[in-house]
């Protein structure tokens, strides 16, 4: 019998693409894979999968009681859902896995997509701040596999908790076809519309960018960018697609003139990332402008795909208008993507998670 496994996030699973891939990949590799995740009011339909998916609906969208609704009810779950492996994405769902995962004396698997105590969310409030630290040291101690998404991150985790931690990124699966860019042509922002996202500042910078920027994403400050955007004059360019499905978001992308990967640097959690978005833009062909922080600096030593700028309105402006008036650059930098993409793809990194999970086998 294959082994069973089972992973928990807060997110909905209907469009959390890191973990459709990996979820995917591992059934593929031989086990029984569970995704757990929940259920929002615009959520679409689950898609078949050859994984299980479940999703919970939870009276709390967000805050302290909506954090122990959701591990209470996947503790309260697993008594009538067993597995052999126990998997945590981050520590908000860590709690309920470490508990299961030690009165069943089964293995516990920790992935740290965030360095959770350091989120711009939290960094400034130190109670919420040493609350998630505590769960974070707590999860690496019981943790008999742990990983994380960027270079950065892995030499954090190990120095501050003395463990061998390993390394997958977050790359997508290789497209097969490439669009080219739509005339007009637009920009794209993949991601959450949360805080330290530089999105405030892109609104600024378009007004002075002759091109359309399309907001493929959902969050708390969506409704507050609306009102930004009609404040500047810009709502007629910037188009809000929301959540778009994985399929539909590759094509959008790949029709983008250049995508953009901007954050404030508000904690160790934003300066250590490395964002799925940017491998998605270099998967699409299309180059970007991307903040300088350490691993978009490597990777970008190696392939140059993006052209560099500090998150203010006057620097991100005068890059997007580079990309568009300078063509020799812009071509450079699409070819470079062109090169780059055969590397960095779910196709090699997936095999790296297949190698980690064979010890459970």
């Amino acid at each position: 019998m294959p082994k069973s496994i089972v992973f928990t996030v807060t997110t909905d699973i209907s469009h959390d693409q890191r973990m459709l891939r990996i979820a995917g990949t591992l059934a593929e590799a031989g086990f029984n894979v569970t995704l757990v995740g929940r259920v929002l009011p615009h959520s679409p339909a689950l898609q078949k999968k050859n994984f299980r998916q479940h999703r919970f609906k939870c009276l709390f969208r967000k805050g302290p009681l909506f954090y122990l609704e959701y591990n209470l009810r996947l503790v309260l779950w697993f008594f009538t859902h067993s597995f052999e492996v126990y998997g945590a994405v981050d520590a908000d769902t860590a709690l309920a896995c470490i508990i299961t995962s030690m009165w069943r004396r089964k293995p516990f698997v920790f992935d740290a997509h965030e360095l959770f105590p350091e989120m711009p969310e939290v960094v400034h409030r130190p109670v919420v701040k040493d609350i998630w630290a505590a769960v974070e040291r707590m999860a690496f101690a019981r943790a008999s596999l742990a990983y994380t998404v960027s270079s950065s991150l892995v030499s954090y985790f190990q120095q501050k908790y003395k463990r061998e931690v390993h390394l997958i990124r977050n790359m997508p699966l290789r497209q097969k076809k490439l669009g080219e860019p739509e005339v007009p042509p637009y920009f794209i922002y993949q991601g959450a519309l949360n805080i330290g996202r530089g999105l405030e500042t892109l609104l600024e910078a378009m007004q002075q960018v002759p091109a359309r920027l399309v907001i493929c994403g959902e969050g708390p400050l969506k409704a507050h960018l609306h009102e930004i955007a009609a404040k500047l004059g810009v709502q007629d360019k910037v188009i809000f697609k929301g959540n778009v499905a994985p399929d539909a978001l590759a094509q959008i992308t790949s029709s983008a003139y250049a995508g953009l990967m901007l954050l404030d640097n508000q904690g160790l959690s934003y300066y250590y990332s490395l964002a799925n978005k940017f491998f998605d833009y270099v998967q699409a062909g299309i180059p970007q402008v991307c903040v300088p922080f350490p691993e978009y600096q490597r990777l970008n030593s190696a392939y140059e795909v993006a052209l560099f700028t500090q998150n203010e309105v006057f620097e991100v402006r005068n890059t997007m208008l580079t990309l568009l008036q300078d063509q020799e650059t812009y071509q450079q930098l699409r070819q470079n993507c062109m090169i780059a993409r055969e590397e960095w793809s779910w196709e090699t990194e997936g095999q790296k998670l297949v190698a980690l999970y064979a010890r459970f086998l």
